[in-house]
């Protein structure tokens, strides 16, 4: 447990210094590092905002397609297809760890600034979860399609079928296998959604959620990613939210909807999430999942205003607009990994 807490808060230290060949707006040389302890700032239209270090990339292609005058929903696409494809991000899509049997499942959903949205939970062997999620918005009636029948359509649509599981990762599942604890272990170490809201020139919201899941998990298990109201929610007359960390928690309090609902009631993206935060430790404190909860929101609103906020510390987000540039930012946190 030890470790663990040690790389967490040398991760969450190590973003400060964090340089970047990422262009995006006005920064073209550098990440910046908001220190812990930010609330809410300033809005900024056209503004992308993504989880966790893999956002930077991410949000660079969604960036580039918004400045070529591509969709929100588009652009939110191809940039969430960056993470997916890199074997290096352990947790979304391609060399993201397997479940308990090897098998490599994937989660995904994408929302735009009319409530459309289409979702894929526990679909295998597709590269672009988040593509076929669009598909399902798109070309079905439905919003979400799950495992075999997900499969079946986006075959259907034209997806390739492909092996997922790198040989790195396959070994990291060997290792695990020798001593199979089956006790989740939620944080950066092998778990690190990427969730991404976007707020485009007119103002308009749309956001995606796309994920591997929780490594190790029971072959089956859905988190919170695809499910509109848990992992993604947003209302084009408010806001928008997205969660990353232990998604049981997130669907147990429907969070991404009920951060979203605090928006309307006229609170900030900062204090939005934080309430939400709060609101799951409240209904945890005494749980079996305490020991390794962790919990992070962002959270924009209309006006163009954006903030993180998780339950431990360790949380970062990236973010986009023509300000700042690129950057990564820390979340404030109620609690270390220490309490």
């Amino acid at each position: 447990m030890s470790d663990r807490r040690n790389f967490i808060k040398k991760a969450a230290l190590g973003t400060i210094g964090i340089g970047s060949v990422l262009s995006c707006g006005v920064l073209n040389d550098k990440t910046v590092a908001i220190p812990v302890g930010s609330r809410s700032t300033k809005g900024n239209k056209p503004l992308v905002i993504s989880t966790w270090n893999h956002g930077l990339p991410a949000n660079e292609e969604t960036w580039k397609q918004l400045k070529k005058g591509n969709s929100a929903l588009d652009a939110i696409e191809e940039g969430l297809k960056i993470p997916e494809a890199d074997p290096k991000v352990r947790s979304v899509g391609y060399g993201g760890f397997p479940d308990r049997e090897g098998k490599v499942t994937l989660d995904a959903c994408i929302m735009d600034h009319n409530s459309n949205c289409g979702a894929v939970s526990f679909l295998q062997g597709i590269m672009h979860p988040i593509s076929v999620a669009k598909k399902v918005m798109q070309n079905t009636p439905h919003v979400m399609l799950t495992g075999q029948g997900a499969l079946q359509f986006a075959l259907a649509e034209g997806f390739k079928e492909e092996n997922l599981l790198t040989a790195e990762a396959e070994a990291d599942w060997k290792k695990w296998l020798e001593e199979s604890k089956y006790k989740p272990v939620i944080n950066m170490e092998n778990h690190d959604t990427i969730s991404m809201l976007v707020i485009d020139k007119d103002g308009n919201i749309s956001g995606g959620c796309t994920t591997s899941g929780a490594a190790w998990k029971m072959h089956g298990r859905v988190g919170d990613s695809p499910i509109i109201g848990a992992g993604l929610f947003l209302d084009n007359e408010v806001g928008a939210a997205a969660a990353t960390g232990l998604g049981e928690a997130v669907i147990r309090t429907a969070g991404s909807a009920m951060v979203v609902e605090l928006m309307r009631q006229g609170k900030s993206p900062y204090d939005a999430c934080k309430e939400i935060v709060e609101r799951i430790y409240n209904k945890h404190k005494n749980h079996k999942d305490m020991e390794y909860l962790q919990v992070g929101f962002i959270a924009i609103n209309k006006n163009g205003e954006h903030a993180g906020y998780s339950l431990r510390s360790g949380f970062n987000y990236a973010v986009c607009d023509d300000d700042k540039g690129n950057r990564m930012e820390d979340a404030t946190f109620k609690m270390s990994w220490d309490e």
